[in-house]
C-alpha cells in the first residue's frame, strides 16, 4: 500500500502518447457505432420482455429454439438467479403489425410456443411492454439528462478553478462517456435506462478525481511559484496517485462482483462500470491534466529567472565601480 506514497512518476512527459491512443480509441468506437449503429435496448427501440418461471430446469437453448419462428431477433437468457429457474425472452417490435396488437401478441406468442414445445409447468413472471413513441421519448431524456450534467459539471469547475480546468475536465468527461459507448459496442450490449444510468454515474466519478487533483494543483500553485505550470500539475497529480489508485482499485473489484454475480438485469451496468472507471481513472491522470496545461498556456518563472535583491546589489556596485 506504500508503492504511491512517494510517487515521482513523470506523467506529463506521455501526454502526447496519452491523447494519441485515446484518439485512436474514440475514432474506432465513432467509426464502429456509425457502421453497426448503436444497438438500443428495448427502452428505446420499444417491444416485449417476457420472464417464464419453470418447474424444472429448462436452457436457454432449448426455450431459444421453441420462440424461433417469431420475427425479429429475439434474446433469450437467464434471468436473476439461476436457482429461480427463470427464463427472459425479450422480442422486438413486429413490423406490419399494429402497435399495440404487436407488443401484446409478441407476449402471447411466446407463451403459446413455449407451451407447444412441451418444456414443462411454467409461469409468467412477467410482462413488460414499451411503445416506440415512450422509447423516443426514454432517449430524448437521456440524452437530456446527459448533457445537463455536463453542463452544470463545467460551470461548477469553471468558477471554483479556472476555465481552462474546466474545459480539461469536460474533455476528460466526454472522452470517457465516448469510450465507454464504444466498448459496448464493441462487446454488443444494448444501451439500455441502466446503462444510461451507469454513464451519469461515470461522469460523476470521473470529475470527482479530475477535482481532486485540481484542488492539489490550486494548493501548489501557491507553494510553487517559481515552477512551471507542467511541474505543478504532475507533481500534483503524483502527490494524489495513491488515493486515486485506491478509490478506483476498491470500486472496480465491487463492480466486478456485480458483473459476475449480479444476473442479467445489471450486466449491462456493471460492465458500463467496469469501463468508465478504468478510462475515468485514465483520463484523469492524462487527459484532463494534459488539456488543462495546454489550454493555460502560462508558465510559471522559473527560480532562475527571478532576479533577487543581492543580485541587483552586486549589479548595482560594478556599475558604481565602472
Amino acid at each position: 500500500m506504500r508503492i504511491f506514497t512517494d510517487a515521482n512518476y513523470n506523467f506529463i512527459r506521455w501526454r502526447w502518447h496519452a491523447i494519441a491512443l485515446s484518439l485512436v480509441v474514440v475514432i474506432a468506437g465513432v467509426v464502429t457505432m456509425v457502421v453497426r449503429g448503436l444497438p438500443l435496448g428495448l427502452d428505446f427501440t420499444g417491444g416485449t420482455i417476457v420472464v417464464l418461471e419453470f418447474q424444472q430446469n429448462v436452457t436457454e437453448q432449448q426455450v431459444r429454439s421453441a420462440v424461433s419462428s417469431i420475427p425479429g431477433d429475439e434474446v433469450v437468457n437467464t434471468y436473476d438467479d439461476p436457482a429461480k429457474r427463470q427464463i427472459m425472452v425479450r422480442l422486438p417490435l413486429i413490423e406490419g403489425v399494429e402497435q399495440g396488437t404487436s407488443l401484446q401478441r409478441g407476449a402471447l406468442e411466446v407463451e403459446r410456443l413455449v407451451r407447444e414445445a412441451k418444456l414443462g409447468e411454467f409461469s409468467v413472471v412477467s410482462r413488460d411492454l414499451v411503445g416506440p413513441a415512450i422509447g423516443e421519448d426514454l432517449q430524448r431524456r437521456g440524452i437530456y439528462a446527459t448533457l445537463a450534467s455536463i453542463a452544470a459539471i463545467a460551470i461548477y469547475i469553471g468558477f471554483r478553478f479556472r476555465f481552462s480546468f474546466a474545459i480539461g475536465a469536460i474533455a476528460a468527461t466526454l472522452h470517457d462517456v465516448i469510450v465507454t459507448m464504444a466498448f459496448l459496442t464493441f462487446f454488443g450490449y444494448d444501451l439500455s435506462l441502466n446503462v444510461v444510468a451507469a454513464i451519469l454515474t461515470i461522469t460523476g466519478y470521473s470529475v470527482n478525481d479530475t477535482i481532486v487533483i485540481f484542488d492539489r494543483v490550486r494548493e501548489n500553485m501557491r507553494s510553487m511559484r517559481r515552477e512551471s505550470l507542467e511541474t505543478v500539475v504532475n507533481t500534483s497529480v503524483n502527490q494524489t496517485l495513491s488515493r486515486t489508485i485506491i478509490t478506483a482499485g476498491t470500486t472496480f473489484l465491487s463492480v466486478f462482483a456485480l458483473y459476475f454475480f449480479g444476473g442479467e438485469a445489471l450486466e449491462g451496468f456493471a460492465f458500463t462500470m467496469l469501463v468508465g472507471i478504468v478510462s475515468g481513472t485514465y483520463s484523469t491522470v492524462f487527459i484532463a491534466s494534459s488539456l488543462a496545461i495546454m489550454l493555460a498556456k502560462q508558465k510559471r518563472p522559473a527560480a532562475a529567472a527571478v532576479e533577487t535583491p543581492q543580485g541587483s546589489g552586486k549589479k548595482a556596485r560594478r556599475a558604481r565601480v565602472s
